[in-house]
């Protein structure tokens, strides 16, 4: 397993480069990525069908720096240079336990101060450049896919919290032992948590600006499901916990690598199982019995979901039913991934079930009856 960009650039290479930077980070961030890139190309085809329109905003240009402007980047520049320059100053501890360096009160006070200064220096001389005699206002044109790197950015602040609040209330009994860590921690995040945080914030900064929700919906189904592919990769990497139950059953077919099929998850983030003979370092652990890869299934059939979405893409004009089909793929596929899945149980009425099993279920209930309402609506909404 690769805990770290480093532990993959050794195996990969036989470098050792000490670099603060968790797999398991990267990938979310590469899954962002390439959840912009879907977002942006879709938003664009829409755009250019007639099926999103721009919008008209009026702005005020030519206006000098204002003090309040001015502080809140001294603000976020001391931020960065506080926590930077300690970093740099303290870098084998950084690079060792970057999530404690970052989330604890320790820093460099001339860095901060530095740092906001340049921030500062940096504003004035942006709004000195474009200030004018007596400000004005303009009327400017804002297109629907020019909007897309701040819809992710959204989504990204908001599905991080939703994610951690999801798994919080999974993992209760962990969570009320040490509830600031569990809050603060980068580890243990819940995909469905991020979805509904994540999709909520993108709808409302969407219909500010005058895109639909259903359409803002169908722009963003294939794109979902190619970031939580990507996201995936970070997770079987990395060796975060989302891995299967216990298997022990013979290959099925000889040809069939053992990692695909059972895997102890050696150096796995997560630090669980038992040591590892003659291991140094932080990770250090491998799980006692190998498990099902169910990250890597998982990694391989959003991918195929997300290539039969975007092929489709072209041919579903009716507002709702592209992530209404979204929904479906995606409420199925995890369902079926939580037979062989690692997670907490609930038991209601003596049924057993996961909050994934529950909440896949319900996401495949609204899928089909999104569907339905897409196509008993097609005339209604042909100018939706």
């Amino acid at each position: 397993m690769f805990p770290t960009v480093s532990h993959f650039l050794n195996y990969l290479f036989g470098i050792d480069v000490p670099l603060p930077f968790n797999t398991f980070g990267v990938f979310v961030a590469l899954a962002f990525v390439g959840g912009y890139w879907a977002f942006f190309e879709e938003a664009k085809r829409k755009e250019a069908l007639g099926i999103i329109k721009a919008t008209k905003r009026k702005v005020l240009i030519g206006e000098p720096a204002n003090p309040l402007a001015l502080l809140t980047n001294g603000f976020f520049g001391f931020i960065v240079g506080y926590k930077l320059i300690y970093a740099l100053l303290n870098y084998q501890l950084f690079v060792s336990d970057a999530q404690t360096v970052l989330l604890s009160t320790k820093g460099n006070i001339f860095g901060g101060l530095a740092m906001a200064a340049l921030f500062v220096y940096w504003e004035y001389k942006e709004k000195e450049k474009a200030k004018l005699p007596t400000p004005k206002t303009v009327e400017v044109t804002v297109r629907p896919h020019e909007l897309m790197s701040n819809l992710i950015v959204w989504a990204a602040v908001w599905g991080f919290l939703g994610a951690k609040i999801f798994d919080n209330l999974e993992h209760w009994d962990t969570f009320i032992q040490d509830p600031i860590g569990g809050l603060l921690s980068f580890s243990g995040l819940t995909f469905y948590g991020g979805l509904i945080c994540g999709g909520a914030a993108v709808l409302y900064i969407a219909k500010k600006n005058g895109i639909k929700p259903l359409h803002m919906l169908d722009i963003g189904g294939p794109g979902m499901m190619l970031a939580y592919s990507i996201g995936r990769i970070g997770c079987h990497l990395s060796g975060d916990g989302d891995w299967g139950i216990v298997n022990l059953n013979p290959k099925p077919f000889n040809w069939l690598p053992d990692w695909l099929w059972a895997y102890t998850y050696p150096n796995n983030v997560a630090n669980e199982g038992v040591k590892i003979a003659n291991c140094v370092g932080k990770f250090c652990n491998e799980l006692p019995q190998p498990v099902y890869p169910t990250a890597l299934y998982e990694v391989i059939m959003a991918f195929i979901l997300f290539v039969i979405l975007w092929q489709i893409r072209r041919k579903i004009n009716l507002p709702g039913m592209m992530f209404g089909i979204y929904l479906m793929m995606n409420g199925l596929e995890r369902f079926f991934i939580e037979l062989i899945r690692v997670n907490s149980k609930y038991t209601v009425a003596g049924v057993p079930f996961t909050q994934a099993e529950l909440i896949s279920s319900i996401l495949f209930v609204c899928g089909l009856l999104l569907v339905v309402f897409s196509i008993k609506n097609k005339e209604k909404n042909a100018n939706y």
